[in-house]
């Protein structure tokens, strides 16, 4: 596999690892608030599918047809970051479905070393390659694919890439509290043991 190929690859696998955040939860759960900051697991796939049109798309000299009303001058800064009552899963799920289609056509056009601007970064910086957006965009969906995993244990206790994930152990509800407690007893005794230290200095 090619390095091109290597790293669509990746950003293709972070991208379904976000969106089977998704699977079996009703409509409150996917767009419920898990953080003071707002986030949710609707609002991650919606910002993904968005920002990639941007940098797949619009950096390269590619827009998009479709227009997101949630950029435009006077948006609500974080209106990306979350569905409205009005926004549908459906129509989210089919915007990142759509942004992966239009950016995966770019990468395929496009060699690594193609030139594109990204006119909301930094002037020094605005000059990139594809492959520098490549590794962008792999990270930042990583990035919210991890916050997802984090978000969707919150909601229902799944953990893991997807059901029966060999990586995560088999604990069960009561192992899991245990392994639960054993960890928020080591940090108590180790938060115990450097409090002492310093209040002897």
């Amino acid at each position: 596999m090619d390095p091109q190929e290597m790293l669509h690859s990746t950003l293709q696998t972070a991208r379904a690892d976000l969106l089977g955040k998704l699977d079996g939860l009703g409509e409150y759960d996917i767009r419920r608030p898990m953080t003071p900051t707002g986030t949710s697991l609707l609002g991650l796939v919606k910002h993904v599918a968005s920002v990639q049109l941007g940098y797949f798309g619009e950096v390269f000299g590619r827009p998009a047809d479709r227009v997101l009303p949630w950029y435009a001058d006077g948006a609500d800064p974080e209106a990306d970051m979350w569905a409205t009552a009005d926004e549908t899963r459906e129509e989210i799920v089919d915007l990142h479905h759509y942004s992966a289609e239009h950016s995966d056509a770019t990468i395929r056009a496009l060699p690594l070393d193609a030139v594109g601007e990204v006119p909301w970064w930094r002037p020094e910086n605005r000059v990139v390659t594809l492959h520098k957006i490549l590794v962008h965009m792999s990270v930042e969906t990583s990035r919210h694919a991890g916050h997802a995993d984090i978000i969707r244990e919150l909601i229902d206790g799944s953990a893991g890439l997807r059901a029966g994930d060999a990586n995560v152990a088999g604990r069960g509800a009561d192992g899991w509290a245990q392994h639960h407690a054993r960890v928020e007893a080591a940090a108590r005794q180790a938060a115990s043991r450097v409090d002492d230290g310093a209040a002897r200095l």
